[in-house]
């Protein structure tokens, strides 16, 4: 038998992510639809403009949580890859006690400044007062919000994907209750759906703070020297600027295009706006379950260097995202009513403009995905600079050129037909960049994803079954994929007796991946399952193992992440 490398362990880590990702996801954006319906049920559709003159700055607190919590979710993951705790218990900190920290400033800005805040967010004087009481009362739940995001990223990281999804779960059925308490029983109106919104940051806040006390969680806080928090603090937001640019550029290009099309149909084009933008909250979600069940995955597959992992998990996650959106595209150019339907839209004057706006701008979900997913994974692999253009092209600069531009053109329906015409425009980009590249780099980059290929080395990926025999039928191949006799006997010896160990120690073992770099100077050894961890350098019952690798290897890694266990051994 060859066990050449199949990728099911792999797909069951991606299955075993996605589906919580996805459901997280889920409870994570639901509270923005929940709010529009409630809006549109219990005072009419017509006040969602209330809703979309706040976008700015709700897309200006995702920026910060994002920058924190998500960049320091990323680099702590790195970290963690690396085999270096203390730094990803660095990281850890900082984001969180950061977060806090600038959640209250957020807040404390809000109470001071409260009048310029409504003044630069909302451009119709009879809407005011509503956005007012709405503002007033969202922004008491900021600091609960930043901090509840921000650790939900972290303790994904740690193997805590229930509880994460648990904690968006609470939010929203929290804020659904009081959205109707306040709202259709206590008749508090706008302002009893922010106060829905705020109860819910807060109770899921003190929900998921009880992971602090899990026992067996890996993250902890601890005393970071003065003199490093800056440099930890800047790796952070290196790291999480290309997913926070989204929002970030979503905030200035919501300002500018909220007066645009309030100029063009008032009140009736904010609300319709608002209603574009949470048809798109709703495609996101399973965007984002997408893009964030890849985004921890490649950037360990990458750190690794397992290039053929990580081009595998970017074309299954491209396939995903596309279906989602064709999907959601196809029913809602058929079927635009559904949109009508859940926003409560029955004036018969708006409803032929909704209908068209809806058919035009659900053809932008395709481009969304990919851009999406092409940034998110930018991210993940370190291409910074990359996804710094993709999310400034697609968030801003496509968004507000060709509003202008097809607005002059063709009034209205100019500024709809823009929205897609820059989702794609943004894909065009993509693509001839990663041609050009990829003639460029004289075959180290390859595809539209741009995935590296090793250079100088053979790469040998083998997937077996968790049983001896498998072990020992390896151990065999190992022996003749190898040059060197007496290296290739070593190696084949030690990677058997560790496979051993790791089936005696697992009442159920199901795949291990083994893959082995062969370079010039040195051997590489990575051997991954699901299971009991074990510590190969303190198991005494792995000493006569440890004595053949102690003789001819450079160093021993072992690193838990993602719920797999990776032992990595470096050979001379």
């Amino acid at each position: 038998m060859t066990y050449e490398r199949n990728f099911d362990l792999l797909n069951g880590k991606f299955r075993e992510l996605f589906f919580p990702t996805l459901m997280t996801s889920i409870a994570g954006n639901f509270a923005v639809l929940v709010d529009a319906f409630f809006i549109s049920m219990f005072m009419g559709s017509v006040y969602l403009s209330v809703v979309q003159s706040i976008e700015p700055f709700v897309a200006f607190i995702n920026v910060v949580y994002w920058l924190i919590g998500l960049g320091g979710s990323v680099v702590c993951t790195i970290a963690k890859a690396e085999f270096d705790d203390e730094r990803g218990n660095a990281y850890f900190t900082i984001s969180t006690i950061g977060i806090i920290i600038i959640g209250l400033l957020i807040t404390l800005s809000t109470i001071v400044f409260h009048g310029q805040y409504v003044n630069l967010l909302c451009h119709s004087v009879q809407m005011k007062q509503f956005v007012t009481q709405y503002f007033f009362y969202y922004t008491i739940g900021i600091v609960f919000e930043c901090y509840m995001v921000s650790l939900a990223y972290f303790i994904k990281t740690d193997g805590f994907i229930g509880m994460q999804f648990r904690a968006f779960l609470i939010c929203n059925v929290v804020n659904i209750i009081f959205d109707v308490i306040f709202m259709k029983f206590m008749n508090l109106g706008i302002a009893g759906a922010a106060m829905a919104t705020t109860a819910g940051h807060v109770i899921s806040a003190v929900y998921i703070t009880l992971y602090f006390f899990k026992s067996n969680r890996t993250l902890r806080l601890i005393k970071v020297k003065t003199s490093q928090i800056l440099v930890y603090l800047v790796d952070i937001c290196k790291s999480g600027f290309a997913g926070s640019s989204i929002p970030l550029y979503t905030t200035i290009r919501l300002i500018v295009l909220n007066a645009l099309i309030f100029g063009l149909l008032g009140n009736l084009g904010l609300a319709a706006y608002d209603m574009c933008y949470n048809t798109l909250y709703l495609v996101d979600i399973f965007i984002l379950g997408t893009v964030q069940s890849i985004l921890p995955i490649s950037a360990v597959y990458y750190k690794e260097e397992d290039f053929n992992g990580v081009d595998y998990v970017t074309k299954r996650s491209l396939k995903i995202v596309i279906g989602f959106a064709l999907f959601f595209s196809i029913l809602l150019i058929l079927f635009p009513q559904i949109v009508l339907l859940i926003f409560n839209v029955n004036n018969p004057a708006d409803v032929p403009i909704i209908m068209n706006i809806i058919r035009i701008f659900s053809i932008s979900f395709v481009g969304f995905a990919i851009n999406s997913l092409y940034s998110f994974y930018a991210e993940s692999v370190q291409y910074d600079k990359l996804a710094n253009i993709i999310t400034l092209l697609q968030g801003l600069i496509f968004p507000v050129v060709f509003a202008y531009l097809l607005t002059n053109l063709w009034g209205a329906d100019g500024f709809w037909i823009s929205l897609v015409v820059s989702e794609f425009a943004t894909v065009l980009f993509i693509f001839i960049f990663s041609k050009v590249m990829t003639k460029r780099s004289n075959g180290e980059y390859s595809g539209f994803f741009l995935n590296r290929k090793h250079d100088g080395s053979s790469v040998f990926e083998f997937t077996i079954n968790g049983n001896i025999d498998d072990a020992v039928n390896l151990s065999s191949n190992i022996q003749k994929s190898l040059d060197d006799e007496r290296l290739s006997l070593l190696v084949s010896m030690a990677i058997e007796d560790m496979i051993v160990h790791i089936i005696d120690i697992n009442d159920d073992i199901d795949l291990i991946d083994v893959i082995i770099r062969d370079n010039e100077d040195y051997i590489l050894i990575s051997i991954k399952y699901s299971g009991i961890c074990i510590n190969i350098m303190e198991d005494e019952s792995m000493e006569s193992n440890i004595s053949i690798l102690k003789s001819v290897s450079q160093k021993i890694d072992y690193s838990q992440i993602l719920g797999l266990n990776n032992i990595v051994i470096t050979i001379n």
